[in-house]
Protein backbone atom coordinates (compact mmCIF):
# COMPACT_ATOMS: atom_id res chain seq x y z
CA UNK A 1 0.00 0.00 0.00
CA UNK A 2 0.94 3.53 -0.84
CA UNK A 3 1.98 5.88 1.49
CA UNK A 4 0.78 8.82 -0.86
CA UNK A 5 -2.18 10.74 0.22
CA UNK A 6 -4.54 11.95 -1.63
CA UNK A 7 -3.50 15.63 -1.20
CA UNK A 8 -0.05 14.91 -2.76
CA UNK A 9 -1.28 13.06 -5.22
CA UNK A 10 -3.85 15.39 -7.22
CA UNK A 11 -0.98 18.13 -6.80
CA UNK A 12 1.07 15.24 -8.96
CA UNK A 13 -1.96 14.81 -11.47
CA UNK A 14 -2.62 18.39 -11.67
CA UNK A 15 0.90 19.03 -12.93
CA UNK A 16 2.00 20.30 -16.48
CA UNK A 17 0.23 18.89 -19.58
CA UNK A 18 2.44 15.71 -20.93
CA UNK A 19 4.04 15.25 -17.39
CA UNK A 20 3.36 12.29 -15.65
CA UNK A 21 4.37 12.30 -11.83
CA UNK A 22 1.20 10.36 -10.57
CA UNK A 23 1.38 6.69 -9.47
CA UNK A 24 0.18 4.43 -12.53
CA UNK A 25 -2.69 1.45 -11.03
CA UNK A 26 -1.00 -1.51 -9.59
CA UNK A 27 -2.12 -5.49 -9.95
CA UNK A 28 -4.59 -6.73 -7.33
CA UNK A 29 -2.83 -7.91 -4.92
CA UNK A 30 -3.66 -10.88 -3.36
CA UNK A 31 -3.47 -10.82 0.69
CA UNK A 32 -2.75 -13.28 3.45
CA UNK A 33 -6.12 -14.65 5.09
CA UNK A 34 -8.56 -12.64 2.86
CA UNK A 35 -10.30 -13.32 0.18
CA UNK A 36 -9.10 -14.35 -3.01
CA UNK A 37 -10.30 -12.73 -6.41
CA UNK A 38 -10.12 -14.54 -9.59
CA UNK A 39 -8.61 -12.21 -12.24
CA UNK A 40 -10.33 -11.99 -15.75
CA UNK A 41 -7.69 -11.46 -18.92
CA UNK A 42 -7.97 -8.18 -20.35
CA UNK A 43 -10.16 -9.26 -22.88
CA UNK A 44 -12.79 -9.56 -20.84
CA UNK A 45 -12.75 -6.46 -19.65
CA UNK A 46 -12.64 -5.12 -22.82
CA UNK A 47 -15.57 -6.81 -23.93
CA UNK A 48 -17.91 -5.51 -20.43
CA UNK A 49 -16.32 -1.59 -21.35
CA UNK A 50 -18.05 -2.57 -24.95
CA UNK A 51 -20.87 -3.22 -23.94
CA UNK A 52 -21.30 -0.63 -21.56
CA UNK A 53 -19.56 2.04 -23.89
CA UNK A 54 -21.49 5.65 -23.96
CA UNK A 55 -20.12 9.19 -24.29
CA UNK A 56 -23.35 10.54 -22.01
CA UNK A 57 -22.24 12.68 -19.07
CA UNK A 58 -22.31 10.16 -16.47
CA UNK A 59 -25.48 11.10 -13.43
CA UNK A 60 -24.22 13.09 -10.82
CA UNK A 61 -25.51 11.65 -7.41
CA UNK A 62 -24.91 12.71 -3.42
CA UNK A 63 -21.37 11.66 -2.15
CA UNK A 64 -23.49 10.73 0.59
CA UNK A 65 -23.04 11.41 4.93
CA UNK A 66 -19.54 8.99 4.89
CA UNK A 67 -16.70 10.72 2.69
CA UNK A 68 -13.82 11.41 3.98
CA UNK A 69 -10.07 11.49 2.61
CA UNK A 70 -9.09 8.44 3.53
CA UNK A 71 -5.67 8.48 1.70
CA UNK A 72 -5.29 4.92 1.06
CA UNK A 73 -4.16 4.17 -2.53
CA UNK A 74 -4.63 0.69 -3.78
CA UNK A 75 -6.02 -1.46 -5.09
CA UNK A 76 -7.17 -4.13 -2.64
CA UNK A 77 -9.61 -2.54 -0.48
CA UNK A 78 -11.08 -5.31 1.18
CA UNK A 79 -8.39 -5.35 4.65
CA UNK A 80 -10.16 -8.93 5.42
CA UNK A 81 -13.86 -7.90 5.37
CA UNK A 82 -15.93 -10.95 4.74
CA UNK A 83 -18.32 -11.21 1.36
CA UNK A 84 -18.44 -12.34 -2.31
CA UNK A 85 -15.43 -11.20 -3.72
CA UNK A 86 -15.89 -8.32 -6.58
CA UNK A 87 -13.78 -6.77 -8.94
CA UNK A 88 -14.63 -2.94 -9.99
CA UNK A 89 -13.31 -2.38 -13.17
CA UNK A 90 -13.55 1.38 -14.02
CA UNK A 91 -12.86 3.71 -17.10
CA UNK A 92 -12.97 7.25 -17.05
CA UNK A 93 -13.95 9.14 -20.45
CA UNK A 94 -14.31 12.93 -21.63
CA UNK A 95 -17.56 12.88 -21.72
CA UNK A 96 -17.15 15.83 -24.73
CA UNK A 97 -14.57 13.49 -26.72
CA UNK A 98 -14.98 9.33 -25.07
CA UNK A 99 -11.23 9.72 -25.20
CA UNK A 100 -9.72 8.20 -22.19
CA UNK A 101 -9.12 10.19 -19.10
CA UNK A 102 -5.10 9.19 -17.87
CA UNK A 103 -3.84 10.08 -14.53
CA UNK A 104 -7.26 10.86 -13.42
CA UNK A 105 -7.64 10.16 -9.10
CA UNK A 106 -10.84 7.71 -8.65
CA UNK A 107 -11.59 7.09 -5.69
CA UNK A 108 -14.77 4.55 -3.98
CA UNK A 109 -16.16 3.59 -0.61
CA UNK A 110 -18.87 1.40 0.40
CA UNK A 111 -20.42 -0.09 3.34
CA UNK A 112 -19.80 -3.92 4.46
CA UNK A 113 -21.91 -6.54 4.76
CA UNK A 114 -23.48 -5.05 7.91
CA UNK A 115 -24.15 -1.64 6.09
CA UNK A 116 -21.07 -0.33 8.03
CA UNK A 117 -18.47 2.41 6.75
CA UNK A 118 -14.93 2.41 8.06
CA UNK A 119 -14.23 5.22 9.68
CA UNK A 120 -17.84 5.82 10.69
CA UNK A 121 -18.88 2.53 11.75
CA UNK A 122 -20.90 3.59 14.83
CA UNK A 123 -22.66 6.45 13.06
CA UNK A 124 -23.29 4.49 10.66
CA UNK A 125 -25.09 1.77 13.00
CA UNK A 126 -27.55 4.03 13.89
CA UNK A 127 -30.77 3.46 12.64
CA UNK A 128 -31.28 7.95 12.26
CA UNK A 129 -28.27 10.25 11.26
CA UNK A 130 -27.25 13.75 14.24
CA UNK A 131 -27.66 16.70 12.18
CA UNK A 132 -23.83 16.52 12.09
CA UNK A 133 -24.81 14.42 8.99
CA UNK A 134 -27.64 15.41 7.57
CA UNK A 135 -27.38 17.00 4.30
CA UNK A 136 -27.68 20.93 4.33
CA UNK A 137 -30.55 23.09 2.55
CA UNK A 138 -29.04 22.43 -1.00
CA UNK A 139 -29.23 18.50 -0.22
CA UNK A 140 -25.27 18.52 -0.35
CA UNK A 141 -22.88 16.66 2.05
CA UNK A 142 -19.64 17.84 3.47
CA UNK A 143 -16.85 15.58 4.32
CA UNK A 144 -16.98 14.08 7.29
CA UNK A 145 -14.01 13.94 9.86
CA UNK A 146 -13.50 10.20 10.63
CA UNK A 147 -14.86 8.82 14.07
CA UNK A 148 -12.70 5.87 14.28
CA UNK A 149 -9.71 4.27 12.82
CA UNK A 150 -11.08 1.86 10.92
CA UNK A 151 -10.09 2.31 6.44
CA UNK A 152 -11.92 -0.55 4.96
CA UNK A 153 -13.50 -0.50 1.51
CA UNK A 154 -12.24 2.53 0.84
CA UNK A 155 -9.47 2.95 -1.62
CA UNK A 156 -7.76 5.25 -4.69
CA UNK A 157 -6.10 4.16 -7.47
CA UNK A 158 -4.83 6.62 -10.46
CA UNK A 159 -6.27 6.18 -14.07
CA UNK A 160 -3.34 4.40 -17.13
CA UNK A 161 -3.18 5.11 -20.70
CA UNK A 162 -6.48 3.33 -21.21
CA UNK A 163 -8.35 5.44 -18.44
CA UNK A 164 -8.63 2.49 -16.59
CA UNK A 165 -8.61 1.65 -13.03
CA UNK A 166 -9.43 -1.76 -10.83
CA UNK A 167 -10.28 -2.22 -7.20
CA UNK A 168 -10.86 -5.59 -5.65
CA UNK A 169 -13.65 -5.79 -2.84
CA UNK A 170 -16.64 -7.60 -1.87
CA UNK A 171 -19.99 -7.30 -2.67
CA UNK A 172 -21.64 -4.09 -0.73
CA UNK A 173 -24.16 -4.42 1.93
CA UNK A 174 -27.25 -2.36 2.59
CA UNK A 175 -28.72 -0.23 4.98
CA UNK A 176 -32.23 1.96 5.47
CA UNK A 177 -33.51 3.85 2.81
CA UNK A 178 -30.92 2.32 0.67
CA UNK A 179 -30.56 0.18 -2.66
CA UNK A 180 -27.00 -1.33 -2.66
CA UNK A 181 -24.41 0.40 -4.19
CA UNK A 182 -20.88 1.88 -4.40
CA UNK A 183 -19.98 5.46 -3.89
CA UNK A 184 -17.34 7.14 -6.57
CA UNK A 185 -15.71 10.42 -6.69
CA UNK A 186 -13.04 11.16 -9.57
CA UNK A 187 -10.75 13.99 -9.56
CA UNK A 188 -9.03 15.31 -12.91
CA UNK A 189 -6.25 18.64 -13.21
CA UNK A 190 -6.69 18.84 -9.45
CA UNK A 191 -10.69 19.17 -8.69
CA UNK A 192 -13.29 17.05 -8.02
CA UNK A 193 -15.15 16.76 -11.75
CA UNK A 194 -17.46 13.59 -10.83
CA UNK A 195 -19.48 12.19 -7.76
CA UNK A 196 -21.77 9.49 -8.29
CA UNK A 197 -22.52 6.29 -7.40
CA UNK A 198 -22.45 2.77 -8.65
CA UNK A 199 -25.55 0.56 -8.64
CA UNK A 200 -26.47 -3.41 -9.32
CA UNK A 201 -28.83 -5.69 -10.74
CA UNK A 202 -31.53 -6.05 -8.02
CA UNK A 203 -32.10 -9.56 -8.72
CA UNK A 204 -28.96 -10.48 -8.62
CA UNK A 205 -28.09 -8.44 -5.86
CA UNK A 206 -30.72 -10.27 -4.14
CA UNK A 207 -29.14 -13.66 -5.06
CA UNK A 208 -26.16 -12.58 -3.23
CA UNK A 209 -27.27 -11.08 -0.10
CA UNK A 210 -29.28 -14.16 0.47
CA UNK A 211 -25.89 -15.59 1.22
CA UNK A 212 -23.61 -15.55 4.32
CA UNK A 213 -22.65 -12.89 5.63
CA UNK A 214 -24.81 -11.37 4.30
CA UNK A 215 -27.93 -13.35 5.42
CA UNK A 216 -27.93 -12.27 8.88
CA UNK A 217 -29.09 -8.74 7.70
CA UNK A 218 -31.46 -9.62 5.55
CA UNK A 219 -32.99 -8.37 2.17
CA UNK A 220 -32.76 -4.51 1.41
CA UNK A 221 -35.75 -2.62 2.21
CA UNK A 222 -35.39 -0.29 -0.66
CA UNK A 223 -34.90 -1.46 -4.06
CA UNK A 224 -33.57 0.57 -7.16
CA UNK A 225 -36.23 2.16 -8.44
CA UNK A 226 -37.46 3.61 -5.43
CA UNK A 227 -33.67 4.74 -4.44
CA UNK A 228 -33.53 8.25 -4.34
CA UNK A 229 -29.91 8.34 -6.16
CA UNK A 230 -30.74 5.21 -8.73
CA UNK A 231 -29.85 5.83 -12.40
CA UNK A 232 -29.38 3.80 -15.30
CA UNK A 233 -26.55 5.39 -16.33
CA UNK A 234 -24.96 3.61 -12.88
CA UNK A 235 -25.42 0.22 -13.40
CA UNK A 236 -22.40 -1.75 -13.74
CA UNK A 237 -22.19 -4.76 -16.30
CA UNK A 238 -21.65 -7.74 -14.14
CA UNK A 239 -20.26 -10.80 -15.00
CA UNK A 240 -19.43 -14.55 -12.77
CA UNK A 241 -16.07 -14.42 -12.13
CA UNK A 242 -14.28 -17.37 -10.38
CA UNK A 243 -16.14 -17.43 -6.52
CA UNK A 244 -17.19 -14.20 -7.05
CA UNK A 245 -17.99 -11.42 -10.18
CA UNK A 246 -16.01 -8.90 -11.76
CA UNK A 247 -18.33 -5.73 -11.98
CA UNK A 248 -17.51 -2.82 -15.38
CA UNK A 249 -18.58 0.48 -15.75
CA UNK A 250 -17.59 3.40 -17.83
CA UNK A 251 -17.64 6.75 -16.62
CA UNK A 252 -18.12 9.91 -18.75
CA UNK A 253 -16.70 13.46 -17.00
CA UNK A 254 -16.23 16.89 -17.54
CA UNK A 255 -12.83 17.28 -16.74
CA UNK A 256 -12.83 21.10 -18.27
Amino acid sequence: MSSIGLGGLLAGCASAEGTTTAPTTTPVPTPTGSPTATVAPVADLDALFAEARTCKLTAAATQGPFYFEAGRVRSDIREGKPGVPLRVAIKVQDAATCRPLRDAVVEIWHCDAAGLYSGAEAASAASALSAAFAPDENGRFTDMKPLDRTRYLRGTQVTNADGVVEFATVWPGWYHGRTVHIHAMVHAAGRRVLTTQLMFDEELSKRVLAMPPYAAHGLPDTGNAADEDFDESMLMNVVPDGDGYVGAIILSADPV
